[in-house]
C-alpha cells in the first residue's frame, strides 16, 4: 500500500492521486461516490464544509444533495477530485451494497473468526474505532411495499442512538478508504473489494450478532 504522508498536528492523509485512483476503482465496480468534507488540521475550523461549528466535522458529504450527486461517471468523478483532491470519499449504501458497522474490538474479532471458519466475506474496512463489513444490499425491490426495514437500520442522524451494531442501507452512507477520518487517521481496507459477488447480509449478520 502506498505510504500515507503526515500533515501538521500528526494527521495522516492519503496522497491526492491515491484518493482519485480509489474513486475510479470504486466506479469500475459499479459503486457510486461523491466528495465528502475532510477534517482540517489548521485554522479555527475543524471541517472543510461551510458550516460554522459543524457537528460532524470531516465525516459527511459536502453536498446536501449527495444522494442525487453520487455517480459512477468517470469524467465527473475525475473533475470533482481534480478540483478538490483532498476531499474524502462518500459511498451511498442501499444501491449495490449495504454495510454492517460495528465497534472496533468486536469487528476485528468477528473478522478473525469468520476468516478462520472459512465464512465468505466481502470487503471489510477499518474506519477509526469502527469496522465496516460490505454485503449485498437488501434494497433491491422496485415495489416500495416489499422493502423491509429492521431495528438496526442506521441513518446519519442516529449515530448517538446506535453505539453498537448498525446496518447502513438506503438513505445512509459510509466514508471509504483512503478518506481521512476525524481521528486523524485514514480509513483502510482490511480486505479490499475484488469484484467478487458480495455476501448474503443475513449470513454475515448472524456471525456479527454472535460477537456483538
Amino acid at each position: 500500500m502506498v505510504g500515507v504522508p503526515l500533515t501538521r498536528r500528526g494527521k495522516r492523509r492519503a496522497h491526492p492521486k491515491q484518493t482519485v485512483a480509489s474513486v475510479l476503482e470504486y466506479a469500475a465496480l459499479g459503486w457510486a461516490s461523491c466528495p465528502g468534507a475532510r477534517p482540517l488540521n489548521s485554522g479555527s475550523r475543524a471541517c472543510s464544509c461551510d458550516r460554522i461549528g459543524c457537528p460532524d466535522a470531516g465525516a459527511h458529504p459536502l453536498s446536501r444533495a449527495w444522494q442525487m450527486q453520487a455517480t459512477t461517471d468517470l469524467a465527473l468523478l475525475s473533475h470533482w477530485w481534480q478540483r478538490d483532491p483532498e476531499a474524502n470519499v462518500i459511498l451511498p449504501t442501499g444501491r449495490v451494497f449495504d454495510v454492517f458497522d460495528v465497534p472496533l474490538a468486536a469487528g476485528l474479532t468477528a473478522f478473525a473468526n469468520m476468516d478462520s471458519a472459512g465464512t465468505a466475506q466481502g470487503p471489510v474496512a477499518a474506519n477509526g474505532d469502527r469496522v465496516l463489513f460490505y454485503v449485498a444490499t437488501r434494497n433491491t425491490s422496485d415495489d416500495e411495499d416489499e422493502w423491509w426495514s429492521c431495528s438496526l437500520d442506521y441513518g446519519p442522524s442516529t449515530i448517538e442512538e446506535m453505539p453498537g451494531l448498525r446496518w447502513h442501507c438506503r438513505d445512509s452512507y459510509v466514508m471509504a478508504p483512503p478518506s481521512l477520518l476525524p481521528t486523524g487517521k485514514p480509513a483502510t481496507w482490511l480486505r479490499p473489494p475484488d469484484g467478487r459477488p458480495l455476501p448474503d447480509p443475513l449470513v454475515v449478520l448472524e456471525k456479527l450478532a454472535d460477537t456483538c
